[in-house]
């Protein structure tokens, strides 16, 4: 039987909201915004303008292939800088930048040690940077000219698959690799359950090879649905303005914008919550756990 997983619900409530501010810049011609993005379903960003106009050339090429990966690693450039800036001279009394690091690190800790225990202080590197790579990733796309990396079926696979590996390398290393097998077969304890293990097993194998799927398709497609939603949205303010000729358009986007904030930070927490919930199903449960 596994263990009741306990969540504290006692997340991060000081995220910044001035990424509203700005938004009026992302308005582009009609023309320019449409052809850029090539008929897709999303808002053009600088390296499909550049493509656009360096169509046919090695680096237009290069940028547009590899585009999903650059603005992972844009993401990944900020997230360094900022644990740079925050602790390159740190205080006893914390203020500033290195205080709103601590208190992010420090609640992350907090709900993750609320569902794995004590135990789960080893976990918090991984689920906590895993929990900020995927909220920054998330809201990139609502700056102009950027793109969500995570509206990338590619990039959410990359993710799970990461969790996955993880999760099993956990399993056989807390398990070993008797117990690991054991689990698989559902912790048999009777005879009945013996006789139904292998059919536990193939049940198991299913579960574990759906979790990674699951992971990845939950957040592309919630994503990939605020691109589109937003996308349509600024086509409709711009056509509003076309009979005028003016670079501009309704900001009917806008609501949308404050709406994505919202499922951005859901779908990184949700992701970071299946995680850990995986993590607890696959850590034995033979000793209580004391809090």
């Amino acid at each position: 039987m596994y263990r009741t997983v306990k969540a504290k619900l006692t997340i991060l409530t000081g995220l910044a909201t001035g990424l509203a501010t700005g938004l009026g810049a992302g308005m582009m011609t009609a023309r320019s915004a449409f052809a850029s993005s090539e008929g897709g379903h999303e808002l053009p960003n600088f390296i499909t303008v550049i493509y656009h106009y360096a169509f046919g050339t090695s680096v237009g090429e290069f940028l547009h292939k590899w585009e999903n990966l650059i603005f992972s690693l844009l993401v990944v450039g900020l997230l360094v800088l900022v644990a740079r800036l925050a602790s390159k001279n740190p205080k006893l009394i914390p203020s500033g930048l290195q205080n709103f690091v601590e208190l992010v690190v420090e609640q992350l800790e907090n709900f993750i040690v609320g569902i794995l225990g004590p135990r789960g202080k080893k976990f918090v590197p991984f689920l906590g940077t895993l929990f900020l790579y995927i909220l920054c990733m998330n809201y990139l796309g609502l700056i102009p000219l950027m793109k969500a990396p995570t509206a990338n079926l590619n990039q959410t696979l990359a993710l799970a698959v990461c969790v996955f590996l993880y999760v099993q390398y956990t399993g056989l290393k807390e398990n070993g690799p008797v117990g690991y097998i054991k689990h698989l077969l559902g912790s048999p304890e009777s005879a009945m359950q013996w006789v139904l293990s292998p059919l536990m097993f193939v049940i198991h194998i299913i579960g574990e090879l759906a979790k990674p799927m699951s992971l990845s398709l939950r957040l592309f497609g919630n994503i990939t649905g605020e691109d589109i939603l937003i996308f349509i949205f600024v086509g409709l303010g711009v056509g509003m303005l076309a009979f005028s000729n003016l670079p501009i358009g309704v900001p009917l986007q806008i609501p949308f914008y404050f709406l994505a904030l919202l499922t951005g930070f859901i779908q990184a927490l949700v992701f970071m919550l299946l995680s850990t919930i995986y993590f607890a199903m696959m850590l034995p449960h033979d000793e209580e756990e004391h809090h």
